[in-house]
């Protein structure tokens, strides 16, 4: 029997039971961005071989981390804001079409100007995906579970990545690294299938937006959370008459430069820019500098595992402790501790030690840089108010990955230009450890 009654739509999700719905949406989040995380760092452990095959220096495989970040910047500001017109089922869907095929059509790739272009528009897709997979299960999770919901789905992408370590030891040595974007190609599109399956729309998206058909999509999503269907759509519970709401997105990105929040702007943007920078300098050189140093392939695939590991765990570590400690005061020890660890593996490195300590630095420094890392998502959504927080966050996000633009793009010229490891550690160090200093003045709990 419908409910005649209006029902809160807030209400309904958050003070609902979690059931195998609401975790089928948040796990299928996960695995998106996992696979997601895979086709992007595909890269890393295919570019030595990528370079020998096309005779490619140092500074061109550069441009192809560079432009692949830059098209995830681009999808993350831009495209992923169509979610918000189409909807997030339609986005989530349109951007694994987008990755899977452009990501296969990279196994046949010819020439650098070709993989620069589909490393380009995958990057596209990627961005969207993560930030419109994040909103959607936010979106789908009681408020007690939310946080949980949105680290748990942040984790796919060094998840992600770290898979793209072990699954080369199994396809490069038969496939090569064509066989290495076939595989991820095949099973992004694989995940497009399944989403158009199994992925409901936001409610909140048909509640605000009201399509065609609304109500009778939303009966369709809460009958399968085992709600009674209703006759009119549930209330959102948000003031959408408020002039905030009613602003530009480019009015909105201008008040984020209001005498009131410009300081912790621009402290923010440049906090994501200096930590990214060296996150992703190590995310795509670090299989191929462990070559360089002379040890094996299957040694580089190890060192990018073990450097996503890390961050897997860092992403949970910083989740504990945040509720016990401030969470800027966080940031800024485990960007210290990365960059110290970064000044002892230039060390160690130059002093030819042994492949398991710089395995366990590896370990670590993914521990502490890409765990304060994912802390910032965290602090950009509490220095916002509610009515401009999404746009804040997704400037930050975007601005923050130039960072993940030029720093692997200045690390494959300083390779090219026969500078050291130890050279190349000490220099990407400093970034980390000033935006760390720069995390401090946030003063975030």
């Amino acid at each position: 029997m419908s409910q005649t009654t209006t029902i809160n739509l807030a209400d309904l999700i958050d003070n609902g039971k979690v059931s195998g719905q609401h975790i089928l949406v948040v796990s299928l989040c996960l695995i998106f961005n996992m696979v997601d995380g895979f086709d992007i760092t595909a890269m890393a452990v295919t570019a030595h071989q990528v370079g020998e095959e096309m005779q490619l220096g140092a500074d061109r495989l550069g441009l192809l981390f560079s432009f692949s970040l830059a098209g995830m910047m681009l999808g993350a500001m831009f495209l992923a804001g169509f979610s918000d017109v189409i909807g997030r089922r339609k986005m989530i869907i349109v951007s694994l079409l987008l990755c899977g095929s452009t990501v296969l059509l990279t196994a046949y790739a010819t020439s650098l100007p070709m993989l620069i272009t589909l490393r380009f528009i995958s990057g596209l897709g990627a961005g969207a995906l993560l930030a419109t997979a994040a909103t959607l299960a936010s979106e789908y999770s009681p408020e007690k579970y939310r946080s949980l919901s949105v680290a748990v789905v942040t984790a796919g992408y060094p998840m992600g990545a770290m898979m793209t370590g072990i699954l080369a030891g199994g396809i490069m040595p038969e496939f090569g690294w064509r066989g290495m974007f076939i595989a991820g190609g095949t099973a992004t599109l694989t995940l497009a299938a399944i989403a158009f399956l199994l992925i409901p729309e936001s409610l909140q998206f048909l509640c605000k937006k009201q399509p065609d058909d609304a109500l009778d999509q939303a009966n369709r999503i809460l009958a399968r959370f085992s709600i009674d269907p209703v006759t009119t759509l549930p209330v959102t519970g948000d003031d959408t008459s408020t002039h905030a709401d009613r602003q530009t997105v480019i009015q909105k990105m201008l008040s984020l430069l209001t005498p009131a929040l410009r300081r912790r702007t621009l402290i923010l943007w440049c906090t994501f820019f200096l930590i990214i920078s060296s996150l992703y300098f190590l995310m795509s050189w670090i299989p191929k500098i462990m070559i360089d140093i002379g040890y094996g392939t299957d040694v580089g695939n190890r060192a990018f595992t073990f450097y996503n590991l890390g961050g897997v765990i860092g992403i949970f570590i910083i989740g504990a402790l945040a509720s016990r400690w401030m969470l800027s005061n966080l940031i800024t020890v485990f960007s210290f501790v990365a960059a110290g660890l970064m000044w002892i593996f230039a060390a160690a490195a130059s002093s030819s030690m042994s492949e398991s300590i710089l395995l366990s630095l590896v370990l670590i420094i993914g521990i502490t840089l890409q765990g304060g890392f994912t802390g910032m998502y965290a602090v950009e959504a509490k220095l916002y108010p509610t009515e401009i927080r999404s746009t804040g966050v997704g400037w930050a996000i975007g601005l923050g990955r130039l960072g993940a633009v030029i720093g692997p793009g200045v690390a494959g010229v300083m390779l090219a230009s026969g500078l050291s490891i130890t050279t190349l550690f000490l220099t990407f160090a400093f970034p980390l450890a000033l935006g760390g200093f720069l995390a401090y003045q946030l003063r975030v709990k």
